[in-house]
């Protein structure tokens, strides 16, 4: 089954008790037995849920794989799958969003966790780094907000190697424009919230993976801890995945649009996306995102003006770009990473520059997305 197809029927049959074309909002906590143990499937919402089970399944089959987690939040995620690893050492990226460098530096760094980062796009420094231990290697390709592209089948090795596992966050790229499980990956880690819902109306992460152990621990977690999704949020985000596919097409062209464009402005002094030629990742962007069949660079751009007065005046005075964080929605997004999504870095020594601005590009038409940053570039 191909991936547009899956997204709309992969654990999508029509209700048995209703004939609904869509997977009911099943909002119950319980659910009533006949005898003691003798249950349909489902005993309690925080283990299982019917919306739940069947957005995993759908998300599993559109990673081509067995198992797909679904929790909370991208965060809770992230800090589940730490959990199952269980402490030790861990390498995370210095391109990374802010919120992950928070958890391992104010939460897991306090309960068995040792981390360094590392500037992944050099597979020799990570390499030295792994050589003192390394049970977690956390990757994003392409990275937030500098757009780095990862060597995913370098850092696999490198990972390995040192008796650990790698876990990519693909939540740039999503499942339709690149796999990491593909080039040697462990895990991968998701916040929903972003493409996969797409309509910047829920909050939501997911892991997905093949190995059958490693998800049991990860099922047993989920349920312990609690950090699941509701059955609305979980409704919404099956809604989202049917549209997956031409929503990311549409996400990367108007990106490459505005990329190109950005890049001939007298007013800016480098622009960051993996579709331009000049880009450091370009060629690798090339082979690892093209899960579609061909080469997509995702929807997301960076670029730097001059100084970080300009930079704020920028995200200030445009439109159609909404003033505001996350990431992925079908609405243009401008943000400033040092002050809003990257604040938590400060002090770090992988702060990301003053002068940087980034942009989700939306589905909106490219023209007046152009025309939108340029009154605001002026």
């Amino acid at each position: 089954m191909r991936f547009e197809t899956a997204a709309i029927h992969a654990g999508q049959a029509p209700d048995p008790a209703t004939g609904a074309a869509i997977v009911p909002i099943y909002q119950t906590s319980t659910y009533v037995q006949d005898a003691v143990g003798a249950h349909k499937g489902f005993e309690y919402s925080r283990t299982d849920n019917p919306t739940r089970h069947a957005l995993e399944t759908c998300l599993a089959a559109l990673e081509d794989v067995p198992h797909a987690i679904s929790f909370g939040s991208g965060m809770a995620a992230l800090s589940t799958l730490a959990l199952a690893v269980g402490g030790g050492r861990a390498l995370i990226a210095d391109d990374v969003y802010g919120g992950t460098y928070r958890l391992f530096s104010k939460v897991l760094s306090s309960h068995g966790f040792r981390f360094e980062t590392v500037d992944m796009t050099d597979l020799d420094k990570v390499s030295t780094a792994a050589a003192d231990g390394c049970d977690l290697i956390v990757a994003e390709t392409p990275g937030n907000p500098m757009l780095k592209v990862l060597d995913l089948e370098g850092l696999a090795r490198i990972a390995h190697d040192a008796g650990g596992i790698l876990a990519v966050d693909n939540t740039f790229a999503t499942m339709f424009v690149q796999r990491p499980l593909d080039f040697g990956a462990d895990v991968v880690v998701y916040s929903a919230t972003k493409y996969l819902g797409g309509h910047s109306d829920l909050v939501m992460g997911a892991v997905t993976l093949a190995d059958d152990e490693f998800a049991g621990r990860l099922r047993f977690l989920q349920n312990a801890v609690g950090a699941i999704p509701g059955p609305f949020d979980s409704w919404l985000l099956l809604r989202g995945l049917k549209t997956l596919a031409v929503r990311m097409r549409a996400h990367c062209d108007g990106a490459r649009r505005v990329a190109e464009w950005l890049a001939e402005h007298p007013a800016v002094t480098r622009v960051h996306y993996p579709g331009l030629s000049d880009f450091a990742g370009h060629k690798l962007a090339t082979v690892q995102m093209a899960a579609a069949g061909e080469p997509l660079y995702g929807g997301m751009v960076s670029f730097e003006v001059g100084s970080e007065e300009r930079a704020l005046e920028v995200c200030e005075r445009t439109e159609l770009f909404f003033l505001a964080e996350s990431l992925g929605g079908v609405e243009s997004l401008v943000e400033h990473p040092g002050k809003m999504t990257h604040a938590s870095l400060a002090g770090s020594g992988i702060e990301v520059s003053p002068a940087l601005v980034r942009l989700s590009v939306g589905i909106e038409h490219p023209d007046d997305l152009i025309a939108d940053l340029g009154a605001a570039l002026g």
